[in-house]
């Protein structure tokens, strides 16, 4: 497949998927300098970049395209090329800072992209809800420059294990002797992964076959590590594992459990290694997500946990067990309530055959958002003002329980590796899941408000453009009274009043090549307080 703008295929289902993945790029980039770059300018739909003074013109608003650019004869389109041209030389002038490899990671992007939908087309949708939702992210992060950008190696490294192809796969297993085992929590429910169980005492370490092959894959009935460490193979997973939304992570529906892996590919912000900093501190934090939702108000709906149990791995050559870690998650089967479905709110957020949001009136769109509204929002603000725990509440971590309806009955919260907890009130926990009031309350706005919020209620405004208002309305009310149940704190009354919220601020970052945890934010409109008396 052509790999530049001037270089399309010739026609059919490959020149269609470029054409799509070219789209979904320019929507992307545009998001990106919109929100954190763009002033507002002249016209509707109009946009000054200030460092340059270019002018751009998009179509759309929740998603924006065909962008042009204002030059004295008038607006003209502007290829994707030109778009990533002229976002470099405004980011360059802004910062002062050149990044060569951003406009290339854009480019391979859009690259991986077109490869998923040429082979998505060839798939068909699996039967089951949930699976629907978690593999229907292909367009991606939606306000990331690079929302598919796979540490630049081809699709014969990762198409058979992405998620936007309905993948699934066995796992290797494994067998490490005692003197390399690393391990913490609960991870037992792994032993039943073994295809047999293990001969000479070693224990059974299911691994991503992705990792495995970055490794150096497995020569000989065995994986042999540079450090000089070797591990047998003692064989494949009886059921395949299917993948999920974040890659690294993989759904096995028989054991109902996830296994989240390390992986060591650059994804969007960062590689998706599991860092030791976040292992040593993984049961502490689990603890204490256990008991975030204790002392609720007896009116809010108890959300449910899916817990990272812990985590085993094997020493490679001194590296702590990073590079074969893998978290033991809760599956939904223990979790969700009885006559229940589960939906991931990414995928109603993004659409999927099937999403909850398709086919409702405008009255049962209103009474959707306020059920889904219930069930996130006081539990969250919940965990926080309550037991000083903010919870990484966007689209990806939040799962919903819809009932016979499609009306959410049940929020879901997945994946410890980005909780985070007030120093004060934990101040002995290491690394950094111990952070300040301000920070934490900025990550919890942008979770809550900006990643999560905003997009369900774009998705339902899209649907249904008169209920916009009465959507934040409803919205300002469930936060009122969550303030009312914590005896109206400060930093609600601040939220309800503030003209702004806080977005991170991904291209930024990209640029400047930040930390994958880093939270640089730029300000944009806050819906809530629009209806302030």
């Amino acid at each position: 497949m052509a790999s530049t703008d001037g270089l399309l295929p010739p026609g059919g289902p490959e020149r269609e998927a470029w054409t799509g993945a070219t789209a979904l790029t320019v929507t992307a980039l545009l998001n990106c300098l919109v929100r954190e770059v763009a002033r507002p300018g002249p016209e509707a739909g109009a946009h000054v970049l200030p460092a340059t003074g270019h002018v751009l013109r998009v179509h759309g608003s929740r998603f924006p395209a065909d962008p042009e650019l204002r030059t004295p004869r008038g607006w003209r389109p502007l290829p994707l090329d030109e778009l990533i041209a002229l976002t470099a030389a405004e980011l360059r002038a802004r910062t002062g800072v050149e990044n060569a490899a951003l406009p290339a990671e854009i480019r391979h992007s859009r690259d991986v992209t077109a490869v998923l939908l040429a082979a998505r087309r060839a798939t068909e949708p699996p039967a089951d809800l949930y699976l629907r939702s978690e593999q229907a992210l292909v367009a991606g992060h939606r306000y990331h420059p690079a929302p598919k950008a796979r540490g630049g190696g081809g699709p014969r490294e990762w198409l058979r294990y992405s998620p936007e192809v309905r993948a699934s796969f066995t796992l290797p297993v494994l067998g490490v002797p005692a003197e390399l085992l690393v391990e913490e929590g609960d991870p037992a429910a792994l032993d039943a992964l073994a295809p047999a169980v293990p001969a000479d005492g070693l224990v059974p370490l299911p691994a991503h076959p992705w990792q495995v092959e970055l490794l150096g894959g497995l020569r000989g009935g065995r994986l042999r590590h540079l450090g000089g460490t070797e591990l047998r193979h003692l064989g494949e997973t009886a059921r395949e594992a299917v993948a999920t939304s974040s890659i690294r992570t993989v759904y096995l529906p028989e054991a109902d459990l996830f296994c989240k892996f390390s992986l060591d590919v650059r994804i969007t912000n960062d590689v998706r290694r599991l860092w030791l900093r976040d292992l040593r501190r993984l049961s502490e934090v689990a603890d204490l997500v256990d008991g975030a939702f204790d002392g609720l108000a007896e009116h809010v709906p108890r959300p449910a946990v899916l817990r990272d149990r812990g985590y085993r791995s094997a020493e490679l050559g001194g590296d702590g067990g990073e590079a074969l870690a893998v978290i033991v998650r809760d599956g939904l089967g223990g979790r969700l309530r009885p006559g229940l479905r589960a939906a991931q709110a990414a995928g109603i957020s993004e659409g999927f055959p099937g999403n909850p949001l398709d086919g409702l009136d405008e009255d049962t769109a209103l009474l959707w958002w306020e059920r889904y509204l219930e069930h996130v929002v006081p539990p969250v603000l919940h965990a926080y003002l309550r037991h000083g725990v903010v919870l990484e509440c966007h689209l990806q971590n939040v799962l919903v329980g819809v009932d016979a309806r499609g009306l959410p009955a049940q929020a879901l919260f997945r994946d410890h590796e980005g909780v985070r907890i007030l120093a004060e009130r934990r101040p002995g926990l290491p690394g950094a899941a111990s952070v300040s009031r301000a920070y934490g309350w900025e990550r919890l706005v942008y979770c809550l408000l900006v990643n999560n919020l905003l997009e369900i209620g774009g998705a339902v405004t899209e649907r249904h453009p008169a209920l916009r208002d009465e959507l934040w309305a409803r919205a300002r009310a469930v936060f009122k009274d969550a303030g009312r149940d914590h005896a109206d704190p400060e930093e609600l009354r601040e939220l309800l009043s503030g003209p702004y919220l806080p977005a991170k601020a991904n291209l930024l970052l990209r640029w400047t090549d930040a930390e994958g945890e880093a939270m640089r934010c730029v300000p944009v409109p806050n819906p809530l307080r629009l209806f302030t008396p």
